[in-house]
């Protein structure tokens, strides 16, 4: 139940949505949250991204069952997307915190919100479900679900799922796959403390939708993409012999890529102790370790091979390894509950981009970013590994001054230090003799977090949220955003003198009503956003020429408003609209030339929100209709380039027929995302975003698609 600054999102709504579609597009449903994706299930890590109240979704902190997940980066460097780390279908709820977030969520890039979720736990009884869902471009997963039900007498019980999804994109060639297991199991220690131990894989492969310009888009059409599986004419192009539309572009070379892949395994698992030590006392603690291995493909026709092909394979190979424990204490005494604790996390990201031959034509079959049989690479373009260690301490009191009014007082200190840059270089490919190694230290004692909630009538509520907040630097590869993607060492080391991590100050009001009829909320809130740490992008999208910074400060102010009315028994009418002003506050200066960003609207995000949903349900029926509109969002700093605003339809239904035999809750469902077939841009800034002027760097919006789900329990 959503209570002060926190939403919750429970199950019921998430089952509105296609099995499988990432817990990201279902919190798109929440005023104030934008989440675009280039595929309608919104999978693909490349192709999507989510803002809150104008924070993106790397500047968020990001918890599953109390695991931190890091930065939801492409390259999650210090974690995992949240769409490998646990099917969408084993969610019990998530916990929205669009104020400063708790100061007990383990982050380090907490600077707008947090996004807390857990998962569900086993069944009491034996039993599970099967669901099989096909869709529009042959989309086809089928999810499995065991509950061993209470094995003993203690309570002890445990659930395993298995999900499998593949599917073709919506245009061009290639497919969508994935697979992931969940486990978990359940030992209860006493009636008021257990002990959870979980284990989630997942291994995905996706061929990717080519990088656009705007230009790009309105010249040849939402429909163009990568060559694949046409290796030939990929291979003719890269020699400049264009044919089609793209021969009439004015940069046809840079529309000339045979194909792009992602592929990602990922391991997490750990364990939940929960221990209620007195009946004043209890004591939380997680230990988990995560891995992650993943590479990412692009067919470049600015490198060629030594075979004489004028094309060759880029491939970079990232992963990272951590572990790390959360601990926590919290003690009642009277009107108080105190609690403190720590966490700690190790850290160990690697880099490393290669060239790899493609064949002579009609000489050998091309590269497979599917199968991962790259060969031997010609050539190790660069390389880097980092190593960073996290401390962070929280301790808050919450004193209930009344049955109705609860105040909160507390601090986090935050200590990141990471180390690390260039293992490999080669300076005939980069240009650079050298590239950056170092180290830098994020570090901040006293973070303070103030907020009440007062429950000043029946069914009223007021909060407030106050909370200032820092962010760890980020790290990653050569030119791809980060402190230590600058140029080379000289610059590194001159960065390193004027860089600070960036932090704000984040101030949050609202009030809520809450009956069986109706609900309703209004937020307002406020941001001082100050070093706003940007990575400026130019060149390719094969060789960027991107660099880190200090935009300087941001101020933010918006307003979120909500309203559920029930006018009669199962109807449910939802309206919501989000208004946001977001502007730079300084000028900045790049390669000595000044652009006049004061002023200018924060990029990527619409100023305004509307979101509209409609539910009925009727005995074993039930329909909803969704529509969101969002506005124009601007695509270079200094706004002289946008994509324009759009409106997005969805329509849903759903039967239970109940049980036959051995099958419980039969249940069919029916979705059609994209209800009117708008034609719109979705994702921006996957390769970074320019400071002025048009850049690859966005991609389009699925068409209409229909998906259909028949499920059953047992």
């Amino acid at each position: 139940m959503s209570h002060g600054a926190v939403q919750a999102m429970s199950r019921s709504v998430m089952d509105q949505f296609v099995q499988g579609t990432s817990p990201m597009k279902m919190l798109s449903r929440l005023p104030g949250i934008n989440f675009v994706a280039n595929d309608p299930l919104g999978v693909d890590t490349w192709g999507s991204s989510l803002y809150m109240r104008g924070f993106m979704q790397q500047q968020l902190g990001v918890t599953l069952d109390g695991v931190p997940l890091g930065a939801q980066d492409y390259y999650t460097y210090n974690g995992q997307s949240i769409n490998f780390a646990i099917l969408s279908d084993n969610i019990d709820h998530m916990d929205i915190s669009q104020g400063g977030g708790a100061v007990d969520v383990p982050a380090t890039t907490n600077l707008g919100g947090a996004i807390q979720i857990y998962s569900a736990d086993p069944a009491d009884r034996m039993g599970g479900k099967v669901a099989q869902m096909f869709g529009s471009n042959k989309a086809f997963r089928t999810y499995v679900r065991f509950d061993s039900g209470k094995l003993n007498r203690s309570g002890t019980k445990f659930t395993v799922s298995y999900a499998r999804s593949d599917g073709q994109k919506w245009k061009g060639a290639g497919s969508q796959f994935d697979q992931q297991v969940n486990a978990k199991i359940v030992q209860p220690l006493a009636p008021e403390s257990r002990i959870t131990a979980f284990f989630n894989w997942n291994d995905a492969t996706q061929f990717n939708y080519a990088d656009q310009s705007l230009d790009m888009l309105r010249t040849l059409g939402h429909r163009n993409d990568y060559y694949y599986p046409d290796y030939t004419r990929a291979y003719l192009a890269a020699e400049g012999q264009f044919s089609g539309e793209i021969a009439n572009y004015s940069d046809a070379l840079d529309v000339s890529y045979y194909d792009g892949v992602t592929h990602a395994s990922d391991y997490l698992g750990g364990l939940n102790l929960h221990l209620t030590l007195t009946n004043r006392l209890e004591w939380n603690s997680v230990v988990y370790g995560q891995a992650e291995n993943h590479w990412g493909t692009w067919t470049s026709p600015y490198t060629p091979s030594p075979n004489g092909a004028p094309l060759s394979e880029q491939v970079i190979f990232a992963g990272n390894q951590r572990f790390g424990l959360t601990s926590a204490l919290r003690y009642s005494l009277g009107h108080h509950t105190i609690e403190g604790g720590v966490w700690y996390e190790n850290n160990r990201y690697d880099i490393n981009e290669f060239q790899y031959a493609e064949p002579l034509l009609g000489q050998g079959v091309p590269v497979s970013g599917v199968l991962g049989n790259f060969g031997t690479p010609f050539q190790h373009n660069w390389g880097m590994g980092y190593s960073t260690n996290t401390f962070q301490f929280h301790l808050q009191d919450s004193y209930r001054v009344l049955p109705n009014l609860t105040l909160r007082a507390g601090f986090k200190s935050l200590l990141v230090t990471t180390a690390g840059g260039a293992t490999a270089n080669d300076a005939a490919y980069n240009g650079q003799t050298d590239l950056p190694n170092g180290s830098l230290t994020t570090a901040n004692g006293f973070l303070p977090h103030f907020n009440a909630e007062w429950h000043f009538l029946p069914n009223h509520e007021l909060y407030f949220d106050i909370a200032k907040n820092m962010r760890a630097y980020s790290y990653g590869g050569y030119q791809l955003g980060s402190a230590w993607g600058v140029s080379n060492q000289a610059t590194f080391d001159q960065l390193k003198k004027t860089i600070k991590p960036e932090s704000d100050w984040v101030y949050d009001v609202g009030y809520r009503y809450t009956t069986p009829l109706i609900v309703g909320s209004l937020n307002l809130y406020h941001a001082d956003f100050s070093n706003r740490l940007q990575s400026l992008t130019a060149g390719t999208i094969i060789q960027p020429v991107s660099t880190v910074v200090n935009v300087g400060s941001v101020s933010m102010y918006g307003v979120d408003a909500a309203l559920t009315v029930n006018p009669v028994r199962n109807l449910s009418i939802t309206n919501s609209v989000s208004y946001n002003h977001s502007t730079y506050g300084n000028d900045i200066v790049s390669q000595g030339t000044t652009y006049a960003l004061k002023g200018k609207k924060v990029i990527d995000y619409p100023q305004f929100m509307y979101k509209a949903n409609l539910t009925y349900r009727f005995h074993g029926a039930e329909a909803h209709f969704d529509a969101n509109y969002s506005s124009r969002r601007y695509f270079s700093y200094v706004n002289d380039m946008s994509v324009a605003g759009y409106w997005m339809t969805s329509l849903g239904a759903r039967y239970r027929f109940g049980n036959y035999g051995m099958l419980r809750n039969l249940t069919v469902d029916f979705n059609v995302y994209n209800l009117f077939n708008t034609s719109y841009i979705s994702q921006i800034g996957e390769n970074g975003f320019p400071l002025s002027g048009d850049f690859q760097s966005a991609l389009a919006g699925p068409p209409r698609q229909y998906f259909g789900t028949v499920s059953a329990e047992f």
